[in-house]
């Protein structure tokens, strides 16, 4: 397919050149904002936040007030660059920072602990590069096709932006946030001595250059270098995203503003926004003094809903990690200007970031096309990211690539004013942190979960978006005609899509759940099981640990385990905190050893404070060469000593 795309491309480029700058085709430039919320411009709704640029360029575009994202940036920025929904191009999560899964390995994990009922796929950490990639189309059609700033689709070379249909990229780490926002951006982290995170063909800048200008720069220099051909600009900012690196002076000013709705007080977030907003304003500036604005199809978006969850610690707790912690002065700069505060509030809509509610992935989308779309109108259609492949293609008259599926449907008609949007339903999948997937119809939306889960036990949630924007009252149960419509529309689209449904569990037993000593410890490449007065781990994979969710403390603790090993051997602590999507793929553990012996040893470790609540705790454990056997593990604050958590085989 590709082969045969770039033969085609080659061909249309000699006819482009041809034809000459005066019939030149439409350009297209995308600007799309990591975590920025439904409520985070003044032209949706925001009193504290400021942005002339956004609030003036929806006065030259329609502006969406049903626009979705999924709960994560992965996800979303696949689904874009491939018109599909994650269930089927299966990039679920954000882990595309992390090492590619062999191709031929199962997307489901081998086994879970006797507790957990199911088994989920795990998600795909790259963009197949098997899919024919929106750039890929517009490259071989004669664009230009340029990529600027974040890609999280792909750790190594061979799926990054370069591979996948960008023939000018200029992208660094492919982490959830940039490793630095001000310059040097390449930057030594702790416990990787020698290693940079700067890969891709990132270079520093001036010492303090803000990345979010840098990213500015380099476009502007693409819109320069192609004023004279079509050309595809993708510029995808960092902001908002963590580490939260903000212009200290922009944030002061909002230091001393308040929100008259009385919901958003982050200074550090108002000044990110400011920023991305000037770069907004800087890239609209420069078309018309190119005098490309009137053939450029404009798209503002963000990735997923506004972060509400990631948080600082107070006083108290940064006196605890105290200034050795690699963390800490981004901490204190946080506590100086934010205190307590999250990132955003997305107030009327329920939670945020990675959540299925509308907080979590209805976003704005503003789309300028002058002469073609009418400014300053509003559309309460529902559309996503799998929309903007099709409606590019539409516009510039280019058919889908013969062979590659494509979920979404044109918004043409709507931004034209030509009809309406042929679609019958929106659906979401997100088996991931709160696993659920979700439809919207009309003014409908349910959200079907695939087990209870202790903060939300309803199965089924049915919402009138209409009445109820905020998700607070549950339909479920009055309307159960409108739930089983919503359910088959729901059955319908996961065979359509082939999602990966969760399994059954093969070692689940119900009893582990309520009598089972070892209930809340996740065996994961290990088999645990009963022996006399002790819990015997036995090692099936290279790094066995015991996972638990239940050690629910936000200071330093201290584990004491009694354990008995004739094997000995390095064991070690790793965490996730309730701030963090997935398990950072460094740092965050502490190492301790255990003496191979046939007596019981009792070993204590301490552990620092998180950066926030622990959510999950991780003990890996020598048991690869031989068995272990654990007496108890008691988990208590280092502080006082009082007990967090105990588990106790004797």
């Amino acid at each position: 397919m590709r082969n045969i795309l770039s033969r085609f491309g080659f061909a249309l480029s000699i006819a482009g050149s041809v034809l000459g700058a005066a019939q030149q085709r439409p350009n297209v430039v995308l600007f799309l904002v990591d975590d920025m919320g439904w409520m985070d411009c003044g032209v949706y709704g925001s009193r504290y936040y400021e942005t002339p640029h956004m609030d003036r360029l929806a006065t030259q575009a329609m502006r969406f007030t049903d626009a979705y994202a999924l709960p994560l940036c992965s996800p979303t920025r696949a689904s874009i660059l491939t018109g599909q929904y994650s269930a089927r191009h299966r990039v679920t999560s954000a882990t595309g920072h992390l090492p590619a899964a062999p191709a031929d390995a199962s997307p489901y994990p081998e086994r879970a602990a006797p507790n957990r009922p199911l088994l989920y796929a795990n998600s795909r950490n790259y963009l197949d590069p098997e899919l024919v990639t929106l750039a890929e189309v517009l490259r071989a059609a004669g664009y230009r096709t340029g990529h600027f700033g974040k890609w999280h689709l792909g750790l190594g070379p061979e799926h990054w932006p370069e591979k996948q249909g960008f023939e000018t990229a200029w992208h660094c780490a492919p982490d959830p946030g940039p490793p630095s926002y001000f310059s040097p951006y390449g930057v030594v982290p702790e416990g990787k001595p020698g290693g940079q995170t700067r890969v891709g063909n990132i270079t520093d800048g001036p010492e303090g250059e803000y990345i979010t200008d840098r990213l500015t720069d380099e476009a502007l220099r693409f819109l320069e270098a192609h004023r004279n051909e079509p050309f595809y600009l993708n510029l995808w900012q960092y902001g908002l995203h963590g580490p939260w690196g903000h212009k200290e002076q922009y944030t002061a000013e909002f230091a001393k503003k308040t929100d008259p709705r009385g919901e958003q007080r982050n200074p550090i977030m108002a000044s990110m926004i400011r920023s991305v907003d000037e770069s907004l304003g800087r890239v609209l500036a420069k078309l018309d003094e190119l005098g490309l604005a009137e053939n450029t199809l404009f798209l503002f978006y963000s990735d997923n809903g506004g972060n509400t969850h990631s948080n600082t610690p107070d006083d108290s707790r940064l006196a605890r990690i105290g200034p050795g912690h690699p963390r800490y002065a981004f901490l204190q700069d946080w506590r100086r200007w934010a205190g307590p505060e999250p990132p955003t509030n997305n107030a009327p809509l329920r939670e945020g970031k990675g959540r299925i509610y509308e907080g979590g992935q209805r976003v704005p989308l503003m789309v300028r096309w002058p002469g073609r779309v009418r400014g300053g109108t509003t559309s309460t259609a529902v559309v996503g990211p799998i929309d903007l492949y099709p409606t590019i293609l539409a516009a510039l008259g280019l058919d889908k690539p013969a062979g590659h599926i494509v979920d979404g449907v044109s918004i043409l008609p709507l931004l034209t004013g030509t009809g309406p949007l042929a679609r019958e339903a929106y659906f979401t999948w997100f088996p991931h942190l709160i696993p659920a997937v979700s439809v919207r119809q009309g003014d409908w939306k349910l959200i079907r979960r695939f087990e209870p889960h202790p903060a939300y036990p309803a199965i089924r949630e049915l919402y009138n978006l209409r009445q109820d924007i905020g998700e607070a009252t549950n339909l479920a149960e009055t309307m159960p005609e409108r739930v089983r419509e919503l359910d088959a529309l729901i059955d319908r689209f996961v065979v359509d899509t082939g999602a990966l449904v969760p399994k059954p569990n093969p070692d689940y037993r119900p009893a582990a759940v309520t009598t089972d000593p070892a209930a809340g410890l996740v065996a994961r490449m290990c088999r645990i099981s009963r022996v006399g007065g002790a819990l015997r781990v036995e090692g099936e994979g290279q790094t066995p640990f015991l996972g638990t969710a239940q050690v629910k403390h936000s200071g330093p603790l201290s584990l004491t385990l009694r354990v008995r090993t004739t094997a000995g051997g390095p064991g070690r602590i790793q965490w996730q905190t309730a701030a963090q999507a997935e398990f950072p793929q460094e740092g965050q553990t502490v190492a301790f050893a255990l003496a191979g012996s046939e007596e019981w040893q009792e070993v204590t470790v301490d552990v620092p404070a998180a950066e926030g609540t622990y959510a999950v705790i991780r003990l890996y454990l020598p048991a690869q060469e031989a068995p272990l056997e654990i007496a108890f593990l008691r988990y208590a604050a280092a502080a006082t000593g009082a007990l967090v958590k105990t588990w106790d085989f004797r």
